[in-house]
């Protein structure tokens, strides 16, 4: 996700609240952030679930994720890319 530029560390204070926000969703099972270094106004959120429903529906159809968005979303430069991978085991 790519964060309005001179805002970064504003985001990561926001985004310490955010987790405890998504941290309450059903299924949600792990957060990891990156930064990026070439472009450090590029953040990149793996979070893990238990399966696709409780991120697609339990948890995007929730209060939670409006909280969610209402902490993260003004620091966005454009809307964010999410994407669903699946882990080998």
């Amino acid at each position: 996700m790519s964060i309005v530029p001179g805002k970064e560390l504003e985001f990561e204070a926001a985004l310490e609240q955010a987790k405890k926000v998504i941290s309450q969703a059903e299924g949600m099972v792990h957060f990891q952030v990156s930064r990026g270094i070439e472009r450090p106004s590029t953040y990149q959120l793996m979070i893990g679930w238990k399966t696709l429903e409780d991120h697609t529906v339990g948890f995007r159809e929730s209060e939670l994720f409006v909280q969610w968005r209402g902490l993260i979303g003004p620091f966005f430069a454009e809307a964010p890319v999410v994407e669903h991978w699946q882990l080998d085991n």
